[in-house]
């Protein structure tokens, strides 16, 4: 998608913005740097981020006496972002503070656009996504698929969980098990579930896709996904289902992207940030990668340019022809592509 061109206020904000951030760096370089004079700061540890709040964040001591507590700690200027679940090198200071003074490599990056197109990353280190559908509201492969597409594009792992199997009756089962069925013959995991018929405590099924694993929720609004991370963090104080008075619809619940520890073993990072997200900022080429089945037909189109809508020579028509490629995942391929245009085309005319 085009990034919108900005007007002159916008522009004179951001630059402001930029300036009051450079100039809060440096004022807290300098107390970082006067402490450590001081000798003020611990030995450099491994830590965990487990919480983003503005310029500060939340660490879990890996080792030490520390080991387990977490510390409200400043970050140093020359770190670039930093996001929860990143593992960090940091020094512990007085009060239960301390400063992150490097981050360790990542094993992978979750990230979303903003409303400018620029990329925000919201989670790094995650071992899967679990992707959560449900007969009501009811599942769309071209939702379902544009999640897939960024699961694949970011390299982490995603399994689909139906949720709300007590609502599966003879009207949606075979459209269901049809779809589900189409991802299975892809390698993607299915599981299911049914939080409502749980009682407040977590399905096995569910605590088994868990299970020593750092796992992310994602999926449309309706389908649960607050009510299962309910069932696996019965402890902690997360609103299900909140509505707002004045206006009768689903609000948000979360504001910031937190770790939590499972009883049973494994993290969960949670946000809503992260449990909606879209394809806005990727490419053709990208989308073409994020399809499994397309992905090794790629760049063996008989036109270098083919743009896979119908043009002459295109592999991707020829390997639906073969029944290589269900009708379904192509024609929804082609409704992301078409929909990245039409937004490109938007953009252009912001401009």
């Amino acid at each position: 998608m085009a990034k919108r061109r900005l007007n002159k206020r916008q522009q004179w904000r951001i630059e402001k913005i930029q300036k009051e951030r450079t100039v809060r760096a440096a004022r807290k370089e300098k107390a970082v740097e006067e402490q450590a004079a001081a000798g003020e700061l611990g030995p450099e540890q491994n830590g965990l981020v487990i919480a983003h709040y503005g310029q500060q964040l939340d660490i879990e001591a890996f080792e030490g006496p520390e080991s387990g507590q977490v510390f409200r700690c400043f970050v140093r200027a020359n770190i670039d972002s930093l996001v929860t679940g990143d593992r960090v090198v940091w020094r512990p200071g007085k009060s239960k503070t301390g400063v992150i003074v490097a981050r360790c490599e990542r094993e992978n990056l979750l990230q979303r656009p903003d409303n400018f197109g620029a990329l925000k990353p919201v989670a790094a280190n995650i071992d899967h996504i679990i992707l959560v559908i449900a007969p009501e509201p009811e599942p769309h492969d071209n939702l379902i698929d544009r999640y897939l597409v960024a699961s694949e594009s970011s390299d982490i792992p995603a399994v689909i969980l139906l949720n709300k199997t007590d609502l599966i009756n003879d009207d949606n089962r075979d459209q269901i098990e049809a779809l589900l069925a189409r991802y299975q013959a892809l390698g993607y995991e299915v599981a299911r579930t049914s939080a409502a018929e749980t009682a407040g405590t977590p399905a096995p099924e569910v605590e088994a896709l868990v299970r020593n694993q750092t796992s992310v929720f994602v999926g449309q609004s309706g389908v649960g996904k607050s009510s299962i991370i309910q069932t696996l963090l019965p402890d902690e104080l997360l609103r299900v289902g909140a509505v707002s008075e004045s206006t009768g619809k689903g609000v948000h619940t979360t504001t910031t992207a937190k770790l939590f520890h499972l009883p049973g073993g494994g993290d969960l990072i949670d946000s809503p940030g992260i449990r909606e997200f879209g394809l806005w900022h990727m490419t053709p080429q990208e989308v073409e990668y994020g399809f499994r089945e397309i992905r090794p037909l790629i760049g063996l189109c008989k036109f270098r340019n083919c743009r896979h809508m119908g043009d002459p020579g295109c592999a991707l028509d020829a390997a639906a022809e073969a029944g290589e490629i269900s009708a379904e995942r192509l024609k929804s391929f082609h409704r992301i592509l078409q929909d990245m245009t039409d937004q490109q085309a938007r953009g252009l005319k912001l401009t």
